[in-house]
């Protein structure tokens, strides 16, 4: 069998390219690939993996033309240049490093911070064009000022300690931190609300989510405290960029910090030419040692896939054994979906994450089971958890993962797995299985027997069993032209709590959802997505 064979489009090290060399893998180091999309494509067929930073752009046509690629690596976190869902369909393994720039970047938000306090940049400038403005720089001391971080997972932990460091208090927004978590990393957990108003300095670390989207809205930035100055090391479009230039001009804001906007590359936004914002190229993760690390890190990962089979920090497929994969296949489709369900349904914070497997799943490796359904759970809010990094993710925000094996159980079916989501408020559960057809399917919410199968667009409704509820909730789906698919219903008793699972063709709109919520007998609806 001849040796498997690995591109490298991107500027890795010469140490990374000698890890595959020396773990007898063919590699070609082609570097400027990666900014000639045609020339990749015409030679992309011929290779078992490839190795990628930022500029290559892994794109469905590209895949389209890799006949042989088995694995995509990514030195690096983000993953936006790689379309996951079509490697996902051709059976490409997405890998990427997501701990390796970690201390990187967040030493590049304490080093924004302290800029920010200090004029550093503007200084600077003034100095080298000989005008020894001393009296104009009037900077502020961090000792003993408040910094709010929004976004306390494993970065912004970094920044948290580093700042305790300094001598700041630290106050963090974090809906994922537990209480004990904060107590440990030496933070006061609040809501956001507190921290707007209490923070000298804010610094962002949170992914981009629709609940994460312009966190820093005008209302917000309105919100806090006069002379506030923002730091965003995290991604472009957490701050309304045009809400945080008229702060600016303003003075309500004192100042900002930005290595990350909402378009990239930045050659133009409303922030720059501010005097007092400073704005680098998105160099969070740009040190030699941050580089180093990851190229490494993604080298031995995509070597030990290609030799072996074995998965580490794939972004579409937990860590397993090519001998298991077969057989987990639909069951980690089954628990990271169930899970996804109840992390949709739930927006206080959460203490802990049961699974129980109970027949013959329980024989299986649950481990990779579990990490699909933690991922399941966090991915909602969290959009760079993968199946390998999720169970740290929950440790660092103190969420307890507990997991049984049941090799019987009550239920009907031969394989049955339980997630409950125990957050502050209350407890939410459902569970599943998979039919002979390898599909996974809902049998149970709330403790209520139901029967569905998943779809991309489902509506979660909690009604009373009273007569009248379906006829309303038809012609409110019927007068929106929304589709159905399937229709699935579940109760306690009759006249009891119910429950309805609706597979819809198209995503409905909020006028719809609040519709559907306005009918009489609708306790709950939610819009959910798989």
């Amino acid at each position: 069998m001849p040796a498997p064979k690995v591109l490298i489009s991107d500027a890795l090290s010469e140490a990374a390219v000698q890890i595959f060399r020396d773990r007898g893998i063919e590699v070609d180091f082609r570097p400027e690939l990666g900014k000639d999309k045609e020339a990749l494509a015409s030679v992309i067929g011929q290779y078992d993996g490839l190795a990628i930073r930022s500029a290559t752009k892994a794109t469905a046509k590209l895949l389209a033309e890799a006949g042989k690629l088995k694995v995509i690596g990514r030195a690096g976190i983000g993953v936006d240049n790689v379309d996951v869902p079509a490697a996902t369909a051709k059976g490409v393994i997405v890998m990427n490093t997501p701990f390796g720039n970690s201390i990187t970047t967040a030493e590049h938000a304490v080093a924004l911070m302290l800029a920010l306090a200090r004029q550093i940049p503007q200084a600077d400038a003034s100095t080298q064009a000989g005008k020894w403005e001393k009296n104009r720089f009037m900077g502020v001391e961090l000792t003993d000022k408040t910094l709010g971080v929004i976004g306390c997972g494993n970065i912004g932990a970094i920044v948290a300690d580093r700042a305790i460091g300094l001598k700041l208090k630290v106050v963090a927004y974090d809906p994922y931190l537990t209480p004990e978590r904060a107590v440990e990393i030496g933070v006061e957990k609040v809501e956001l609300d507190q921290l707007l108003t209490r923070a000298d300095v804010i610094t962002l670390h949170v992914p981009m989510t629709d609940k994460t989207r312009n966190i820093l809205s005008a209302e917000n930035l309105a919100k806090a405290k006069p002379g506030v100055r923002i730091v965003n090391c995290a991604r472009g479009g957490l701050v309304d960029e045009t809400a945080l230039r008229a702060a600016l001009d303003s003075g309500h804001v004192a100042g900002a910090a930005f290595d990350v906007f909402v378009t990239e590359p930045a050659t133009e936004n409303p922030l720059f030419g501010h005097p007092n914002v400073i704005c680098t190229p998105h160099l969070g993760a740009s040190t030699n040692e941050a580089q180093e690390n990851v190229a490494l890190q993604v080298a031995e990962q995509m070597s030990d896939y290609l030799l072996s089979g074995a998965i580490s920090n794939a972004v579409n497929f937990p860590s397993i054994s090519a001998e298991e994969a077969p057989r987990l296949k639909p069951y980690v489709e089954l628990a990271e979906k169930l899970g996804s369900f109840l992390g949709q349904l739930t927006e206080a914070p959460i203490k802990g994450i049961r699974i129980t497997y109970e027949g013959a799943v329980a024989d299986m490796n649950t481990r990779a089971l579990t990490s699909a359904a933690v991922t399941g759970v966090l991915r909602p809010i969290l959009q760079d958890v993968n199946m390998v990094s999720a169970p740290a993710i929950a440790r660092e925000r103190g969420i307890v993962i507990e997991e049984a094996r049941r090799e019987g159980g009550e239920s009907d079916f031969e394989s049955v797995v339980r997630i409950t989501v125990d957050a502050q408020d209350m407890p939410r559960d459902a569970a599943g299985t998979v039919f002979h057809d390898g599909k996974p399917r809902v049998i149970e919410i709330r403790s209520i027997a139901i029967d569905a199968a998943f779809a991309p667009h489902m509506l979660y409704v909690r009604n009373h069993d009273k007569p009248g509820f379906i006829g309303r909730f038809g012609s409110v789906l019927g007068d929106a032209g929304v589709n159905v698919a399937t229709f699935n219903l579940g109760r306690e008793r009759e006249g009891g709590n119910a429950i309805a699972f609706v597979a819809v063709d198209a995503k409905l709109n909020e006028e719809t959802l609040a519709q559907i919520a306005a009918i009489p007998q609708v306790k709950r609806v939610r819009a959910v997505a798989f």
